[in-house]
């Protein structure tokens, strides 16, 4: 008996699942700027762990919040362990489900003799034994579970997505809050500045001077700053609600950043010279690949389906007509009853089955191919705005520099009599632009860090 289980076992070890090839990525071998070959930078030393990304130790706290307080998260979480319970469901069918049943069995028989007379039995069992226990000849069981696994491998990449792109999301939040508020400053010293203005040419009016028209463009300054903050000063509070939502409750307000730093250090930048071959490591892109293998693993269960089963029932115990004597005598009672059952007809369910299985996996390979160039665009994205950013910035520097010694001459100007109030009107729009477009670049640099991290994979703890 021993060597038939052992062999039954063995041959369980049989799989029909096709064996899996890694599909070829169809992208270009290097990244935009890689080099490739030995130099290049691995997946190791591109993910960042989000300790050495992040400088800003207040936003350090808020990301530790963020992913310990966020729902979706949180429910991305759930996720995995329903999978995993999944998983132990399925590998819980390749075993033997053995009970113990105790039972009372009464019964009534009609006697031919003796006018018809009525006889009663009454039997008491106490039995163990497995119910329909399919020894899986053909793999069947085995890739079942192979696809729960892969589906649960999966589920904990997709988890991992969803950590990165929440990290990168309550990063992006937090230095757009930063900006507006840089704005905000922005938008409060040029009204202050043309409140001044206003005053000059009032009293440059009064002096006879100046003229009334001054006055009013001087004005036209001042009330689009005023508009300007009413505006930033609503902006400024939906950042902090998107914040606090990201963050899953209230925050401090010395968790909240002032202003844009002026060294945009916040955040680490990523190692050049990619191989796209990173790109693998992705969580979503090894979600897609899990779900592939969770398909291929499929085809090997449809093909099982077209071969025998053998199912083993059996049981053992002790049966008696007298409780008392149940586990007194010798009343041992046993049964076994293999079953093999071969496929004859279906009506071309398992052939239809097998179909769809292959379409199934033909369509998770184009995902997987998707998720794959999808990676490479984003990341080319952001290396191309990293590449002429620096560049960028270094402008709307030594524009705003321009701009307000532009803006002090025609001050000085205009105080001389030299020079009409339409000069100091230019150049006070002309810097108050400049530095709101240095704000929005400053925003730029730091969001295209932040869009590195994601895009890369991010980094582990």
């Amino acid at each position: 008996m021993k060597r038939v289980a052992l062999a039954c076992l063995l041959a369980g070890c049989v799989s029909l699942a096709p064996a899996y090839e890694r599909p070829a990525a169809p992208i270009p071998a290097n990244l935009p700027g890689g080099q490739g070959g030995p130099g290049a930078a691995t997946s190791a030393s591109a993910h960042v762990p989000l300790g050495q990304f992040v400088h800003e130790p207040r936003l350090r706290q808020i990301l530790a919040r963020v992913v310990s307080q966020n729902r979706s998260l949180r429910r991305a979480v759930l996720d995995i362990e329903a999978a995993r319970q999944q998983y132990r469901i399925q590998r819980a069918q390749q075993l033997p489900s053995i009970d113990a049943v105790a039972a009372v069995t009464a019964t009534s028989a009609l006697l031919g003799t003796n006018g018809n007379s009525t006889a009663r039995f009454t039997e008491y069992s106490a039995t163990v034994g497995l119910a329909g226990w399919e020894i899986d000849l053909f793999g069947r069981l085995a890739s079942l579970n192979e696809a729960r696994l892969q589906s649960y491998y999966a589920s904990i990449e997709t988890a991992k997505a969803a950590r990165i792109s929440l990290i990168a999301e309550a990063s992006t939040a937090y230095i757009a809050l930063a900006a507006d508020r840089s704005r905000l400053a922005i938008a409060q010293t040029t009204m202050d500045n043309s409140k001044k203005a206003m005053d000059l040419t009032e009293a440059l009016v009064g002096g006879g001077t100046s003229n009334r028209g001054d006055f009013w463009q001087a004005s036209t300054v001042y009330q689009q700053a005023r508009a300007d903050v009413a505006q930033l000063t609503a902006a400024i509070a939906q950042d902090r609600n998107a914040l606090e939502l990201l963050a899953g409750g209230p925050l401090d307000d010395s968790l909240l950043p002032d202003a844009l730093p002026p060294q945009l250090d916040w955040f680490a930048d990523v190692p050049s010279g990619l191989s796209s071959q990173i790109l693998l490591d992705r969580p979503d892109v090894l979600a897609a690949e899990h779900d592939l293998q969770a398909a291929n693993a499929n085809i090997g269960a449809a093909r099982a389906q077209f071969f025998p089963s053998l199912t083993l029932t059996a049981s053992g115990g002790l049966a008696s007509i007298a409780l008392a004597s149940l586990f007194t005598g010798p009343a041992a009672v046993w049964t076994l009853a293999p079953s093999l059952a071969m496929p004859l007809f279906r009506g071309g369910a398992n052939r239809a089955n097998l179909a769809y299985t292959k379409v199934q996996k033909e369509s998770l390979v184009a995902a997987y191919e998707h998720a794959i160039q999808s990676a490479f665009r984003e990341v080319a994205d952001a290396l191309a705005v990293r590449a002429t950013i620096d560049e960028q910035l270094a402008g709307e520097v030594a524009l705003v520099e321009a701009a307000q010694k532009s803006l002090d001459l025609a001050v000085a100007r205009y105080r001389a009599g030299i020079d009409p109030f339409l000069a100091t009107l230019v150049s006070a729009r002309a810097l108050y632009a400049a530095q709101n477009t240095l704000v929005s670049t400053q925003l730029a640099v730091l969001s295209n860090r932040v869009t590195l991290y994601r895009v890369l994979g991010g980094g582990l703890e």
